[in-house]
Parts: structure tokens; C-alpha cells; sequence
């Protein structure tokens, strides 16, 4: 079996809600870990589990972060993390797969389906091996407890409960 681990500094753990169902909103997990075991140079076979730190969200707007760390959202006192493990990958061709797996927020876990674009292996200038990936997928933040919401004078809502996830991530085979 091969370990691959993420390389923190080249990778971004981003997703975006739309606000006032006009624009979207974008933010950011700044401290994540993540593993991925494979026997194979394709990944069909991989493993995957990670994790990010929910207080380290990152909107730009350190008012709406603190809003967004509190109990009406990721409640990261007392949920600190938020975990992925994979279940399946299906390989689709050779650059695109399917992930299948379970996402942990606050506390309750569902099954969700992402979106993998393998963009290639190579090494870098320090003799490391690395592979990137971009993954996309979509949930439903009520689904993980994350409900709150509001109206706007005109009756509209201020935030979609769809949230759009989109990650680039580069990995680092282990010796």
C-alpha cells in the first residue's frame, strides 16, 4: 500500500452559499489533515479520510467567522472537527472518479457523492512525488444541523441551504 498524506500549503478547502439568493459567499477551512491509502497508480482502489478544523473558517469577515464558529452554526466548541471518510471511488475514465463517502458536521454524519478531476502525478524540485485532484460536490447544510437563517424585509431568505464545496488538493506520496 502507498500513504499519501495532503500537502496543507498547496491545497484550498473552499465552498461558497449563495447570500440573499443573489450573489454567492465564499469561505475557506485554513487547518485540514487528510490521508489516502492506495495499491494502485490509478486510485481506483484508494482509501481516504480527513479533517478540518471548524473554527478555522475563513470568510474574510472576521464578524460573520466568529457568527459562523457559534452554536447557530458549526458549534466548534463542542464540535471541533469536521471528518470525511471515503466508502468507494468509481473511476469514470482516466482523469474523472466518483467519491463516495461519509461527511461528519456537528455531529451528524451523511452519505455524499463528489466530483474528482485527477489532474496528474509528477515530481517536484525536492524529489517529492505528487498527485492533484479538484473535487466538487454540493450538500445541504440542514441536513448537519447547520439551520439558521433569516428574512429579509421583502420575505426572502438570506442564505441557500445548498452549499456548493470545492476543493483542490494536492497529496505527497510517502516514503
Amino acid at each position: 500500500m502507498t500513504k499519501w498524506k495532503i500537502d496543507e500549503s498547496h491545497s484550498e478547502i473552499g465552498f461558497k452559499v449563495k447570500h440573499l439568493m443573489i450573489t454567492n459567499v465564499s469561505g475557506y477551512f485554513t487547518r485540514f489533515t487528510g490521508n489516502m491509502l492506495t495499491s494502485s497508480d490509478d486510485f481506483h482502489d484508494a482509501t481516504i479520510s480527513f479533517e478540518a478544523a471548524a473554527d478555522s473558517i475563513d470568510t474574510q469577515n472576521r464578524q460573520r467567522d466568529e457568527h459562523l464558529r457559534n452554536g447557530e452554526f458549526f458549534d466548534a466548541a463542542n464540535h471541533p472537527k469536521i471528518s470525511f471518510v471515503s466508502k468507494k471511488v468509481k473511476k469514470v475514465d482516466d482523469e474523472q472518479y466518483k467519491l463516495l463517502g461519509e461527511l461528519t458536521i456537528k455531529g451528524e454524519t451523511h452519505p455524499i457523492e463528489l466530483d474528482v478531476v485527477h489532474a496528474g502525478t509528477t515530481v517536484d524540485p525536492y524529489g517529492q512525488t505528487k498527485a492533484g485532484f479538484a473535487l466538487k460536490g454540493r450538500l445541504h447544510r440542514a441536513d448537519y444541523g447547520l439551520r439558521w437563517n433569516a428574512t429579509t424585509e421583502a420575505g426572502g431568505i438570506v442564505l441557500s441551504d445548498e452549499v456548493k464545496l470545492n476543493m483542490e488538493v494536492q497529496l505527497i506520496k510517502e516514503a
